[in-house]
């Protein structure tokens, strides 16, 4: 069979979704291999991983892919036309809280429905491309999900080589991301997060780009080694998600990428007058991976994300 890759566009096949077209690639190798869907745009205004997504499959050398890939820049194409951070216009969800999503559901879920039927579940492997949204700074990391299919999913996450690997535990942790659906369903899948704050960042699309091509390494898909995990790399066993009490104010005392102590002040949320309502301290040892940048937070806003638990990458073979 000859290799080949085409350009073309998606629609999902729900009504509501009608008429909205996905540009997409498909790519089969001339040798057999994984299946793998590589998508990005789960939150419109990630842009950097969204060009990751384009810029990897017009620079793929497709005599030298084994298997094949579905790649989607934009799976949610509503947030990104109207520029909407973290949630969907039509109805106001995440759309990475609500996977696999039913078409019993609103609007996004029957997106997050459609992605996970007519991509995530046919797929071998899962690479889904984030980063920080328009009001949110980031330090690189990589989520896999505690599942049964786990340990391939953290080789694929290693290999990606972004500074930190987190393991998402579904008891307690975040529900409804496209990893967790994915490794329920059997698919080791990763999320890998880099760039923020809106721009279009070409250190973090260098770093996403290069990801993909050791991700595909490891999988055989591309000729080559993979490359070993990066000395600096460090697997995250506490994900802590700090929020302040009451809207107001945020200035935080922290970067993103800062490594903090237990008890350390991380920012304060104050009134127009000054008044200090929050004060937000390390609840551990850790580092910040994510940072709220806007300084107009509401009640129960999220504010920051402190890695926690943290351990050095000896060597993980799959």
């Amino acid at each position: 069979m000859p290799a080949v890759i085409e350009r073309r566009t998606i629609v999902f096949r729900d009504e509501r979704l009608a008429g909205i077209e996905h540009p997409a690639f498909e790519a089969r190798g001339a040798r057999d291999g994984p299946h793998v869907a590589l998508i990005a745009g789960v939150h419109g205004c990630e842009y950097s991983s969204i060009a990751s997504v384009i810029r990897f499959m017009n620079e793929l050398e497709i005599d030298e892919l084994a298997g094949s890939i579905t790649a989607v820049p934009v799976v949610s194409m509503q947030s990104f036309e109207r520029r909407s951070p973290f949630v969907v216009p039509e109805d106001g969800k995440n759309l990475n809280r609500c996977f696999p999503g039913t078409y019993e559901g609103t609007y996004t879920d029957a997106l997050a429905r459609s992605i996970f039927d007519e991509l995530i579940a046919p797929a071998d492997f899962l690479i889904d491309l984030h980063g920080g949204d328009l009001i949110e700074a980031l330090e690189p990391f990589t989520i896999y999900d505690a599942s049964p299919v786990e340990e391939r999913a953290r080789v694929l996450a290693v290999a990606f080589g972004l500074p930190y690997v987190v393991r998402e535990d579904p008891e307690g942790g975040l529900a409804g991301m496209t990893c967790s659906a994915a490794a329920q369903a059997g698919v080791p899948a990763i999320i890998a997060e880099a760039g923020g704050c809106g721009q279009l960042d070409r250190v973090a699309v260098e770093l996403l780009v290069e990801g993909i091509r050791n991700a595909l390494r490891s999988l055989e898909m591309l000729p080559g080694s993979a490359r070993p995990p990066r000395a600096d790399m460090r697997l995250v066993g506490a994900f802590d998600w700090l929020r302040c009490r009451s809207a107001g104010f945020w200035e935080a005392a922290v970067d993103a990428g800062e490594e903090v102590k237990e008890g350390q002040l991380l920012g304060r949320v104050t009134t127009l007058h000054g008044e200090v309502g929050d004060e937000i301290h390390a609840p551990r040892d850790g580092v910040v991976l994510f940072l709220t940048t806007s300084a107009a937070v509401s009640d129960d806003g999220l504010l920051l994300g402190l890695g926690a638990k943290l351990a050095p990458v000896v060597r993980l073979t799959g």
